[in-house]
């Protein structure tokens, strides 16, 4: 097995040279066991951070301070990185000590060897290009990692906002399709007054377009960054022109403006902005939970429910009930909801405990962040796929609840009062007896006064017709 000696200040390691990543990796891998997740398993991280290696190689380059033969190497070794080669030397575990900086450092060891062999040197020969003098260069981890999550989080931001527009006109569908579709509204689970099934998905559609606007102006707080402010913000071991020629040519690799944030010491230990995200993707789960929820109380039964919709059947629902068909969809959409609910308040607390200069839990931010944005979009895509676009009313069965339902005589309030539809109800509730029957017997109205006043169309929209017409 052909090795190599890499050191650092603590000693030297022999090294696999089959690695790309050198001697800080190594240890990181040694001391960090908390997820089983690593760097590599979220692609779009590992992406982002070699576009902020590489537009800070070409800044260096542009500003004067880095060869350009050694700013070349790193940028196209950066490209290979970004365009998914080498994924599995990605290696330490997303929750870690150091505020980030095992991370910053294997993406600087794995550029760097990827680079000296196009260069014609072998792996660790660091005397022609070095992780932190060249590829590191005018950098911290203080600002490359914060900047990369947010590089990071922007892109798969954008993933999810087209995931819930998805989901949006899939809800429209529906919305549209049982406009006209009446069917009984509930409150506190009991029986309130009707209204259409158009009117519930549409409802459900409002949700999700509010959450698209909550999340799009999230997403803006992530295009501010901090390279250039190097440890602390003070842009120690930087030149004064890199700050504004980093995120230029940041901006012209990802395609998406990014800018300086306006104060680079606050911006190196305020991590607020994350918990801005975090909070709106928390309030999209929350909406989306009940929307589930609701979908499947209202598919419920199918004989002894209500059996309003019929979600479509995804899989066996029991091993020893035949027949039994369970609302998967839904519940594995509620699941994911309550992961991103929880992750909100890891996030939160790690952005708390930043102390004075800098925040060294920003890994736990990241890794809750980012698990938050990728579950919701696969939620938000499973229920419109796999619950929503195949759906089917039963329109006998919803018209059935309106009818029958003892609710329905606050229609009656208008014409004859409170008190007598509350006596109405009782004895309907009661006998069993509808509530219209009981008016007719009472005298209080004539047929065709329940009749009007108890179709169920006249109790859509807002009226307030004290002689029955």
């Amino acid at each position: 097995m052909a090795t190599r000696k890499e050191h650092d200040f603590i000693g030297e390691l022999e090294i696999d040279d089959k690695f790309y990543y050198g001697v800080q990796t190594f240890r990181a891998v040694d001391n960090f066991h908390m997820t089983g997740r690593t760097f590599g398993d979220y692609p779009f991280f590992v992406k982002a951070f070699a576009q902020i290696k590489k537009a800070a190689a070409l800044a260096n380059k542009e500003v004067g301070v880095l060869d350009a033969n050694k700013a070349d190497a790193i940028a196209k070794a950066a490209d290979r990185i970004i365009a998914g080669e080498f994924s599995d030397q990605f290696v330490v575990d997303m929750i870690q000590g150091g505020a980030g900086t095992s991370t910053n450092m294997n993406a600087n060891e794995v550029i760097t060897n990827v680079a000296l062999e196009s260069m014609g040197h072998k792996k660790g020969e660091y005397k022609y290009l070095h992780p932190n003098d060249h590829t590191n260069l005018g950098q911290s981890t203080n600002d490359t990692y914060p900047s990369s999550i947010k590089v990071a989080a922007y892109a798969k931001l954008t993933d999810l906002l087209n995931a819930m527009k998805h989901l949006q006109d899939e809800l429209d569908k529906k919305a549209k399709d049982y406009k006209d579709m009446i069917k009984m509204g509930r409150t506190e689970l009991e029986d309130a007054v009707p209204t259409t099934l158009g009117n519930t998905f549409n409802a459900f559609s409002t949700y999700i377009k509010s959450s698209i606007e909550q999340i799009t102006k999230a997403r803006e707080y992530m295009s501010y960054l901090n390279m250039g402010a190097t440890a602390i913000g003070t842009g120690i071991n930087c030149h004064p022109d890199y700050k504004k020629v980093v995120h230029k040519k940041l901006t012209e690799i990802v395609g998406s403006e990014f800018k300086p944030a306006d104060d680079f010491i606050a911006a190196t230990q305020d991590t607020a902005d994350f918990v801005q995200v975090s909070g709106a993707l928390k309030t999209a789960a929350v909406r989306l939970s009940k929307i589930a929820n609701d979908l499947r109380l209202m598919n419920s039964g199918p004989r002894c429910g209500l059996g309003e919709i019929e979600l479509p059947k995804m899989q066996p629902g029991s091993s020893i009930m035949p027949g039994k068909v369970n609302p998967v969809i839904c519940e594995v959409v509620g699941e994911a909801c309550y992961e991103v609910i929880g992750n909100d308040v890891t996030i939160m607390l790690c952005s708390e405990r930043g102390e004075f200069e800098l925040n060294a839990f920003e890994p736990g931010i990241a890794y809750g962040l980012f698990n938050s944005i990728t579950i919701l979009e696969n939620a938000m895509n499973t229920l419109a796929d796999k619950a929503i676009k195949h759906l089917e009313a039963k329109p006998e069965a919803c018209l059935k609840s309106v009818l029958g339902s003892v609710g329905i005589v606050t229609a009656f309030n208008p014409v004859i009062g409170y008190e007598n539809s509350a006596s109405i109800a009782k004895e309907a509730l009661k006998t069993g007896k509808s509530v219209g029957d009981i008016a007719i017997e009472r005298g209080l109205l004539t047929k065709e006064e329940v009749d009007k006043l108890l179709d169920p169309k006249s109790m859509l929209n807002p009226h307030m017709d004290h002689t029955g017409k």
